[in-house]
């Protein structure tokens, strides 16, 4: 068998793998009922916002919309810069929720370390049936990107559509260059070191050393953009369905905190910051 009919069986089994993937992690669904993971917990009136992924409910409770983050203020942090359309997207959040009674549905973890409900957030109607997506809303209208942490679950296929749509559309955050998807070109993402970012690039080759994964993205893994997966992690993609050392020549984008390790690295610790576009 020829190298290249070697590499077209590689990446036909490849894409087998990711359809599995997709299938299991983007199915989107028409509302709360097809959530099957999520629990509803509390229910309350908003009665402040603080930012534009976090809320206060009457009697207290901080909530901290799980699956979203939006432009981040300062609150009282010295030294911090805030990001672009912080203030819009506090006042989108507040449009969409202040004085409304809403429902937390929970899938995995409740509480945070700093004591904050981790929920998804929806408006109810007025016989307390969920009515609005808040997540889904604030991601559509530009004002929060798609932001999955691992041990929570969310309907991330509807999240990521919608942010697909308001980034096709320019909408709130997408106009900005601040948030722009980045190359991974790695004198340039040098300069995002320590910051959240959406890269999208072709992983030229990955290696697994000692069950940790790494999928590189240029001929020298010393000095270009690369993606780490910690052997504790792996289960998390096996689970899914997705070998990550077959993903070598797929075109990715993954999001995460930039770090600098040789060259820019992002460590991934779930598949739903990952996604396979061709």
């Amino acid at each position: 068998m020829t190298n290249v009919a070697r590499k077209k069986l590689r990446l036909k089994g490849w894409s087998r793998r990711v359809a599995v993937m997709a299938s299991a992690l983007f199915m989107s669904g028409a509302g709360i009922g097809q959530m099957a993971e999520l629990v509803r917990g509390e229910t309350g009136q908003v009665s402040s916002v603080l930012d534009g992924d976090t809320l206060y409910l009457e009697g207290g409770l901080k909530v901290r919309l799980s699956g979203v983050q939006a432009p981040k203020l300062p609150l009282g942090r010295k030294g911090f810069k805030a990001w672009p359309l912080g203030k819009e997207a506090r006042a989108a959040l507040t449009v969409l929720t202040k004085g409304q009674k809403v429902g937390l549905y929970y899938g995995g973890e409740r509480r945070d370390r700093y004591e904050r409900a981790l929920a998804q957030v929806f408006t109810l109607k007025a016989n307390g049936k969920p009515d609005l997506w808040v997540q889904e809303e604030m991601v559509r209208l530009g004002m929060a990107r798609v932001y999955t942490w691992p041990d929570t679950f969310q309907d991330s296929g509807r999240l990521y559509m919608a942010e697909r749509e308001a980034r096709e559309a320019g909408r709130g955050i997408w106009s900005n260059a601040y948030y722009d998807i980045r190359s991974p070109a790695p004198n340039m993402l040098a300069q995002d070191v320590d910051s959240f970012q959406l890269v999208e690039g072709i992983i030229t080759s990955t290696a697994d050393v000692r069950g940790r994964v790494y999928l590189n993205f240029g001929a020298d893994y010393k000095t270009d953009f690369t993606i780490a997966i910690a052997k504790r992690d792996r289960k998390r993609f096996k689970r899914a369905g997705l070998d990550p050392v077959s993903l070598e020549g797929a075109r990715v984008r993954v999001r995460g905190w930039v770090e600098l390790m040789n060259g820019p690295m992002i460590w991934l610790d779930h598949p739903e910051r990952l996604e396979v576009l061709d």
